[in-house]
């Protein structure tokens, strides 16, 4: 049976997780609208990736007998100044995300709950990646993005992206 905390924390992870879907998704109209359709596709791909982690979250409670409780998820409200500060906002998005997976680790290690720390270890692995990939698109960005041929590159790059079902078992 899983602690009550833990329930708690993953049901708050599922709706934060549907909002970075969503947030995603937000980002990848704000490129498709500006023509720039690898970076369109790249958010689009991460919004998958997104709702997919949540599915993954609620299947866990669920096959351990648990209810999920969905919350309402708010839209984001941004406004960007170039092509770059959505890369950034993902950026950041990310580490807060990577938080909310470690606390929820921290309290599984504190319960003693090896079954919900062993389930998190590839959470913990996919935000290294999650974190890595949105870093090295604004280092790209810095790099060549302020260049018209180098901004196509890097956008020819991104559309080559495509969508990759996660492989956790559980």
């Amino acid at each position: 049976m899983l602690d009550k905390i833990i329930v708690e924390k993953i049901n708050k992870q599922i709706n934060f997780e549907f909002y970075s879907a969503y947030l995603y998704l937000d980002i990848s109209n704000y490129y498709t609208d500006s023509n720039l359709n690898g970076f369109a596709n790249w958010f689009k791909i991460q919004t998958q990736e997104e709702r997919d982690h949540a599915m993954l979250f609620m299947d866990y409670l669920l096959n351990n007998g648990v209810k999920v409780v969905l919350d309402d998820i708010k839209a984001p409200h941004y406004t960007y100044e170039d092509f770059r500060q959505p890369t950034v906002n993902a950026f950041e998005h990310e580490l807060k995300v990577t938080a909310s997976i470690h606390d929820i680790y921290s309290s599984a290690y504190e319960l003693k709950d090896f079954r919900t720390m062993q389930f998190l270890d590839w959470f913990v692995k996919e935000q290294n990646e999650e974190e890595k990939n949105t870093d090295e698109i604004i280092k790209r960005y810095d790099l060549f993005g302020n260049d018209s041929k180098g901004l196509y590159l890097i956008d020819s790059e991104l559309a080559a992206r495509v969508y990759t079902p996660p492989s956790l078992v559980l």
